[in-house]
């Protein structure tokens, strides 16, 4: 056995130290962790409670004890936290830290890989493939194996490498993420699995890593080289990681090899928000560190300064039920006799929007900035109606995708060719619509295009009787002819004999015609985008003019309704978050609107009818990190009906979430509609 030599501290003069009285500075559990010995360490921060601070805080503590800018390792999740990391760092300590490696987990990924690729078969030089660049690698790897669709529409690239992405950073194989997750895709699994091979050959004899390599080809080189791996083991004496309920099984052992014999890591994160489980983060990695790491402290930062104690209440009370977690009570810092979280059962969808709409107006009137107000949702769908309904009231609003409901590429897909129906000389919803197609290109679509202007139908200011009798003579490639065939059919049924079906029923007829199939090859989120085009189909059914239904959508789009109005030039500060709840973790507002928490909604269809506990609770925690986002005032609607085209109303049950609630936590309210 090792003898131990600790050599003196560098710390030196008082004039080199940071100053930072810690024990003032900090709470009792944030000190108690910053403070900690050297060793495996798991820090429970809950939200709000100042993890940040936590973890910049234990950097500048390493450095006042001695430790070397060199020797500490900081893993994070994006660039702007790593950033905002080693600024407050900066601002602590008066020391250069410019050594100190922070930054994502491919970030440094790609450090060591550009000092060691050439043990690897690549070098030093190689090429990084962003996502156009994977997705047309794989498109000319898919092109040279000839696979034959055979009239089948085989994945898309920007689907393949979800697959394959998925696939690396779970350990599953392609055959368990196929039946798992892509089911409808099961058919391709030999050609997918070729596929895969292929393009990992292909990346080699191009010098190319996608991104997921970064993380996949540094675990293999420390795995494979001891001395490197001993290396980085004794440069990195001091590993901390943020937000590590987040890490996937890759990442997670990526840590441990990094980490060692000495196993001085520093793990923050909070179980209680771990929902990335779809992108192959594994919540068992926190759940899991006692028995991975016997000997480490577990610390617990509870104390909340972003909520008043009514929101925090509530949000105790939600996450209470799950079984698997680490038991925790978020305690305020503020005081409390703030207003109590509201529960609002409306109507029906389209009350619930002019609920909020109302209500927002009215939070503007007292004063509340509208970059301080949020609604938040599980699918974006559930945003529809909130959109129309602030447009119509004027109210400013953004969206965290970027992207209005009516502004999607699969929305703008059905509306494309209802468009066309409706006027034939629109070339742009034309194309639109024949590019969609397998083997249709721009020349090809260009040529269609002048076919068609040259048909009689095309020429004529009448709706043809049928579009098919046209179309069909139509020259296509053989690998669209299947498609091509489908297309015109549909375009048939959307106006039999000359006439506009109603809007819902031509958006039924192109969905189960021909986009649905679309979407199944093209889209990894299949399932949300098709409930996107249900929830229009549902809008539809308000029109019995085709007309007025276009004109409905061109005037809700941002860019058609507004031209003089740029979302991306518009100031923040004056506009009201619409946001999936996902892409708000890590946010707060001063009031927050939960909206759809109906079962079937919030939690959503396809957890509730798989029966799968450890999905559930994942929903639940969803839910949590929706409620501890409200600094002030929380609302939590759903509407008590839902229209749909399909089987027509029906009553909606509140979410299950709500049921776990004291109803002493909330406050009911009765919205009257005249």
């Amino acid at each position: 056995m090792a003898r131990e030599y600790q050599l003196p501290s560098k710390q030196g003069s008082s004039s080199a130290s940071s100053g930072i009285d810690y024990a003032a500075e900090l709470n009792d559990q944030q000190y108690a962790a910053v403070s900690s010995k050297p060793g495996p360490a798991l820090v429970i921060a809950g939200a709000g409670s100042g993890k940040t601070r936590t973890l910049t805080h234990r950097v500048a503590y390493l450095l006042d004890k001695g430790v070397e800018a060199g020797n500490i390792l900081l893993l994070t999740f994006t660039n702007k936290a790593a950033r905002e990391m080693l600024e407050r760092v900066e601002q602590l300590v008066p020391k250069d830290i410019a050594g100190l490696w922070s930054g994502t987990f491919h970030s440094i990924g790609n450090r060591i890989l550009r000092k060691h690729a050439d043990d690897l078969g690549f070098t030093r030089s190689f090429s990084i493939l962003d996502r156009d660049d994977q997705k047309s690698l794989l498109s000319e790897v898919v092109k040279g194996l000839n696979v034959d669709t055979g009239g089948r529409r085989f994945p898309k690239s920007d689907l393949l490498a979800s697959i394959f992405s998925l696939s690396e950073n779970t350990y599953e194989s392609i055959d368990d993420i196929l039946e798992y997750r892509y089911p409808h895709l099961e058919e391709w699994l030999e050609e997918i699995k070729k596929v895969s091979k292929a393009y990992r050959k292909k990346k080699k004899e191009t010098n190319s890593m996608d991104f997921d390599d970064l993380l996949i080809l540094t675990l293999e080189l420390l795995q494979k080289h001891e001395d490197l791996r001993k290396l980085y083991q004794r440069k990195f004496r001091h590993v901390l990681v943020d937000e590590y309920q987040d890490t996937n099984k890759v990442q997670c052992d990526l840590i441990d090899l990094l980490v060692g014999e000495s196993q001085y890591l520093m793990v923050v994160g909070d179980d209680a928000q771990s929902i990335y489980s779809w992108r192959g983060a594994d919540v068992d990695n926190i759940l899991g560190f006692k028995d991975k790491y016997a000997d480490a402290e577990v610390f617990k930062i509870e104390t909340n300064y972003r909520s008043v104690p009514e929101v925090l209440e509530l949000s105790n009370a939600a996450i209470r039920p799950n079984r698997t977690q680490y038991d925790k009570e978020l305690r305020p810092a503020r005081e409390g006799g703030a207003m109590t979280p509201a529960l609002v059962a409306l109507d029906d969808p389209s009350i619930q929007a002019e609920f909020l709409a109302e209500r927002i107006d009215e939070l503007i009137g007292e004063g509340v900035e509208p970059k301080e107000i949020a609604v938040l949702y599980r699918a974006h769908y559930h945003s529809m109606e909130i959109q129309m309904e602030l447009t119509r009231r004027d109210l400013p609003f953004q969206i965290t995708s970027g992207l209005r409901f009516f502004e999607q590429a699969h929305i703008k897909d059905v509306s494309a060719m209802i468009r066309f129906v409706v006027n034939g000389r629109d070339e742009v919803s034309f194309k639109r619509m024949v590019l969609l197609l397998p083997g249709i290109g721009s020349k090809t679509a260009d040529n269609l295009w002048q076919a068609w202007l040259h048909s009689a139908a095309g020429r004529s200011v009448e709706v043809p009787e049928s579009f098919s009798n046209t179309l069909l003579s139509f020259r296509v490639p053989a690998k669209a002819k299947d498609s091509w065939e489908q297309l015109c059919h549909t375009l048939d049924e959307l106006a039999p004999e000359g006439k506009f079906e109603r809007p819902s029923n031509m958006i039924f007829s192109i969905l189960e015609g021909v986009y649905e199939d679309y979407m199944r090859a093209t889209f990894d989120n299949y399932e949300h985008r098709k409930q996107d085009i249900e929830q229009l189909m549902q809008y539809g059914e308000n029109y019995e003019d085709i007309l007025e239904f276009l004109a409905q959508l061109s005037l809700m789009s941002s860019v058609d309704g507004d031209p003089a109005q740029d979302k991306k030039q518009q100031d923040e500060s004056e506009s009201v978050m619409l946001s999936s709840i996902h892409q708000a973790k890590g946010l707060e507002w001063k009031v927050v609107f939960v909206v759809w928490l109906a079962d079937g909604m919030f939690p959503n269809s396809r957890v509730l009818d798989s029966g799968d506990n450890d999905m559930f609770e994942e929903e639940r925690r969803l839910f949590y990190v929706a409620v501890t986002r409200a600094k002030d005032q929380l609302y939590l609607t759903y509407p008590m009906t839902n229209p749909k085209s399909y089987t027509g109303e029906y009553m909606t049950k509140p979410s299950r979430f709500l049921e776990a609630i004291p109803t002493e936590l909330t406050e009911e309210w009765e919205v009257s509609t005249w």
